[in-house]
């Protein structure tokens, strides 16, 4: 048997002791704060509970996959639901629609509502379907940076498609040729967002997003996000796994090319494998200092970060739903300030996620909690204080002009996260969501491998890494790790 211990208690740190733990071998996790769960944490104030940082849940099925894989029935300890609307859309000019999750039922919505031609709606996401057919086995499912990827029947599919991939338009130039309508295109392009990237520059690629949304569906786990942290925390506590906080890792210690453990403070931890769920970049800066960081890790563009109120509103609203966007006005110009400006666009699509239209238990009676969420740069040293004082006051009037209501009185309880506190909470380089951004047509390839190619036994896991951020590819990144473990 093992001795592994993984660093950090994130989504994909937790999955990785899960599978190691159920591959025979010891597992500890080491995590720097008194809680589980890195960004995918929860917290209450003044009667009203928030999910702290993710709140949009698709492909439940690479959670499910955890309980089976430890012999469990997923039902019987954590529920979740398909929702019939995936969110509510709200534009400057007072079009507003919501988004069925039934692809035929959104493409005649669309048809309806921004004279689309259906057929036309139903190729696009045909063709995201395609899409992730092709890409799933080579570019998430298994390692970038493995010959064995590539060397079987789904690898040599998924590289004679590489020119179905699109990765020589832009998201929005590829978008804008197959609609009519420009907020069709917006729409479209938001995805993007998902793993923190500009659709002005990044590549179509990334139009296999929607088919999570379309073709998966999009769901709410019942007891709400959090409780994907803290179903999997018991589940691995139940399997063996030990969890130690208030632990913060200060090295990463080598011998002979390979990790020998890891220390903390004056004590050692011996392992014969080490996992970062530590984002790449402080892990070789802080805990790796002897190893020369790669590259492409030190130059490569981060990810956009998030701007978050946490707002405990004394009101209900119906049209509102468990997820809502407020698109800007000039979308383009609002990316061109977060990745070129380095700045919060003056006019930020607003997201609002509403958890207490689903668990009501989540705010008072009569009341809703806000998530509300603007993405931003990454942390470079801007004047955080000044740009979010101005950010608020730019949010509260764009909702409150939609909504047709002044909200500003209706907020009686407030918390905000900004990229400062990003970083600081979850060691987030610089508080970008995703590691780096995917504003290349090769970002996938400049991701940082799983593995270590100069310290034996050292893996990655995590939304810094390949295949990426978001739960998702977080689980699917812990998949990786154990494969490469367990050769």
């Amino acid at each position: 048997m093992s001795e592994c211990i993984i660093i950090g208690s994130g989504i994909a740190g937790i999955a990785t002791a899960i599978r190691l733990r159920a591959q025979g071998h010891s597992v500890t996790v080491l995590e720097a704060n008194s809680y589980a769960g890195g960004k995918l944490s929860a917290f209450s104030q003044n009667g009203y509970r928030f999910d702290a940082g993710p709140s949009l849940f698709t492909m439940p099925q690479f959670v499910d996959e955890l309980f089976a894989l430890s012999g469990e029935d997923p039902r019987a300890h954590f529920e979740y639901e398909r929702l019939d609307v995936g969110c509510h859309y709200f534009f400057e000019d007072g079009t507003r629609f919501e988004s069925p999750s039934n692809p035929e039922a959104f493409a005649r919505l669309l048809q309806e509502r921004l004279g689309e031609d259906p057929k036309q709606v139903i190729n696009f996401l045909s063709n995201s379907a395609k899409l992730y057919d092709i890409t799933a086995p080579v570019f998430l499912e298994n390692s970038l940076h493995k010959a064995s990827t590539y060397l079987n029947r789904k690898g040599l599919k998924g590289i004679l498609n590489l020119w179905r991939l699109n990765m020589f338009s832009t998201m929005n130039a590829y978008n804008a040729r197959a609609f009519r309508n420009p907020k069709t295109t917006q729409f479209f392009n938001r995805f993007a967002t998902y793993n923190g990237s500009d659709p002005y520059q990044a590549p179509a690629t990334l139009n296999v997003i929607p088919h999570l949304e379309f073709g998966y569906g999009t769901y709410f786990p019942q007891q709400g996000m959090h409780s994907i942290t803290t179903s999997l925390c018991k589940l691995a506590e139940h399997k063996g796994v030990r969890f130690q906080f208030n632990t913060r890792v200060d090295e990463i210690c080598i011998a002979s090319g390979k990790t020998t453990g890891v220390r903390s403070g004056e004590t050692f931890f011996p392992a014969d494998v080490v996992v970062s769920n530590m984002d790449v970049y402080p892990t070789y800066q802080k805990l790796l200092k002897s190893i020369k960081m790669p590259e492409k890790v030190k130059n490569t563009e981060s990810s956009s970060s998030a701007l978050i109120f946490y707002w405990g509103i004394q009101h209900e609203f119906e049209e509102l739903g468990l997820h809502n966007i407020f698109f800007s006005a000039d979308y383009r110009r609002e990316f061109e300030q977060i990745f070129k400006e380095i700045t919060i666009g003056d006019d930020p699509t607003v997201y609002i996620n509403i958890t207490s239209k689903h668990k009501p238990d989540d705010a008072p009676e009569g009341c809703e909690n806000w998530f509300v969420m603007v993405n931003v740069p990454a942390n470079t040293g801007q004047d955080w204080e000044a740009l979010i004082g101005l950010a608020r006051e730019r949010i509260c009037d764009k909702i409150s002009r939609l909504l047709k209501t002044d909200i500003r009185p209706l907020i009686v309880s407030e918390s905000v996260l900004d990229p400062r506190s990003i970083e600081s909470r979850t060691s987030s380089f610089r508080g970008a969501l995703y590691g780096s951004s995917s504003n290349h047509r090769m970002a996938a390839f400049f991701r940082h491998a799983n593995f270590s190619s100069d310290i034996r036994n050292l893996y990655f896991c995590g939304g810094s890494v390949h295949p990426g951020g978001g739960i998702p590819l977080c689980l699917l990144s812990a998949r990786i790790v154990s494969g490469l473990v367990g050769k």
